[in-house]
């Protein structure tokens, strides 16, 4: 160790003594920028609103790994070594910071901040991680250029913000690229040239999607480029989006053609059961936030979607129902219920306010922070629930953060509950989910089946059907109708 330092002081030393012309106004406020993690906020929020759906995922993982390496190097890290800051008799003092730091050296807390956002965006996008990983080596060379840390100081940041944003991959795996998989069996489905007998509404409501980003108005021209024919209606803020599209399906019945639907999974679930009532083959246009029913079918644009409709390409899938005492309800992704449903209510009351993601991310905080367990009763026995979590097919991977399926037409639901019935089941749920080993945890259990009774309720006010939050009522049965919802699907590749 005592060479290992003294090679690290001679090479702080020899960066000292170098004369990097023009580099020290830019190193020096660079570093600045970074402090308390403005530089990468600000590219965050930058991702978040020119880079879509992929610059959206990098910018989350990427400020989720910064806090777990800033609360790694600066809480725990720092306090376990305290190595004294460099000196800084050789160091020029135009290049010195204006207010020196007053913690202990190792590791370098700007330098694992800066790697780990940078490692977090590389994940989820090389491209746009290979635009960002300068900039964060920039970070790492400003703190040894203007004799805040050791070189080695630097290298250690690096290597634990790139650990912890793989740690990441743990709790939230990498989103699923590529071609379009095998998926459900094909079907037929009319071939509709230019989109004639296609009947679409877009939803204005739905988000900033895979189509264009500058408003609906544009969106509803793009659709119409595609697809010359389609009959493409726009629901405004003050139109009736259930009407609408009941209006549509009736006229795509009597042309016998097709249904179509343009918006986030909330809307694709209304147009979906629509679709089964009449008959009908179903479009789907990715128009809203997440889009997870289009992505798992291998849409990612609309242009995949206009010529799977015009070359009659189309696919069966299963739906799940969710039945108790007053209603029938459809869902194409996931039900839940317990801390999910209060999360999503509160996210839906505070969206007009803040916008959805500002109101997901408080939401998340509220619901976490209140939550509680919902009693129900199953099989003649009470059970008190943090969750209880149902796919319509099976979802990947294990545990609590399921994100994509692995087939739309098992004839399955994927059933995850975690119990809120055991000895410190709060303090077992945290640990299991920070651990990433919530697979393996006895407050865990997951199961494949064709349905799921619940003889009632309890004390659960709400559940949540495809994101969106509805009351509870009763008994409650979850089950499947197999291979019921024709859907424009491209060929596999």
């Amino acid at each position: 160790m005592r060479r290992l330092d003294a090679v690290d002081r001679a090479l702080f030393d020899r960066v000292a003594l170098a004369r990097l012309h023009g580099a020290r106004p830019w190193l020096r406020g660079l570093s600045r920028a970074a402090d308390h993690g403005v530089l990468w906020l600000s590219a965050a929020a930058v991702l978040g609103a020119v880079g879509g759906r992929t610059g959206r995922r990098a910018a989350l993982r990427g400020i989720g790994s910064l806090a777990l390496a800033s609360a790694t190097a600066n809480i725990a890290a720092k306090q376990l070594t305290r190595r004294p800051r460099p000196l800084l008799d050789q160091v020029p003092v135009p290049r010195l910071l204006l207010r020196q730091p007053v913690t202990t050296s190792f590791p370098s807390g700007h330098s694992a901040s800066a790697a780990a956002f940078a490692a977090g965006v590389a994940i989820e996008s090389p491209l746009l991680g290979a635009a960002v990983v300068p900039i964060a080596a920039a970070v790492g060379a400003s703190r040894v250029y203007t004799g805040a840390h050791y070189p080695g100081d630097v290298l250690a940041g690096f290597a634990l913000g790139s650990a912890m944003a793989a740690l990441t991959l743990r709790w939230w795996p990498r989103s699923a690229e590529g071609p379009v998989p095998a998926g459900p069996p094909r079907r037929p489905a009319p071939a509709l040239a230019q989109g004639s007998g296609l009947f679409l509404v877009v939803n204005s409501g739905s988000g900033n999607g895979a189509l264009l980003p500058t408003g609906p108005e544009d969106t509803v021209a793009g659709l119409r480029a595609l697809l010359p024919r389609a009959d493409v209606r726009l629901c405004g803020p003050d139109d009736d989006l259930p009407a609408l599209l009941a209006d549509a399906a009736d006229r795509a019945a009597a042309a016998k053609g097709a249904l179509g639907v343009c918006g986030g999974d909330g809307s694709v679930n209304l147009a979906a059961s629509l679709a089964v009532e009449r008959g009908l083959p179903l479009a789907v246009f990715p128009g809203g936030t997440l889009n997870h029913f289009a992505l798992d079918l291998g849409i990612g644009s609309p242009d995949a979607t206009a010529a799977a409709v015009e070359a009659g390409a189309a696919c069966g899938v299963d739906l799940g129902l969710a039945v108790d005492d007053t209603e029938r309800r459809v869902f194409l992704n996931t039900f839940s219920l317990g801390v999910y449903p209060e999360l999503v209510r509160l996210r839906e009351s505070l969206e007009g306010r803040l916008g959805k993601w500002p109101a997901l991310a408080v939401a998340v905080a509220r619901a976490l922070a209140r939550a509680e367990p919902v009693t129900v009763q199953a099989a003649g026995r009470s059970r008190r629930l943090w969750l209880l979590f149902a796919g319509n097919g099976a979802y990947d991977p294990p545990g609590f953060a399921p994100t994509r399926r692995t087939g739309l037409a098992d004839g399955l639901l994927d059933i995850r509950v975690v119990d809120g019935g055991s000895r410190f089941a709060r303090t077992r749920l945290a640990a299991a989910f920070l651990s990433g080993t919530l697979d393996r945890s006895r407050v865990y259990r997951a199961a494949r089946l064709t349905a799921l009774d619940l003889d009632a309720l309890g004390d659960a006010e709400h559940i949540a059907v495809d994101g969106e939050s509805v009351p509870a009522a009763g008994a409650l049965r979850l089950a499947k109708m197999p291979n019921a919802l024709t859907v424009y699907r491209p060929s596999p590749a």
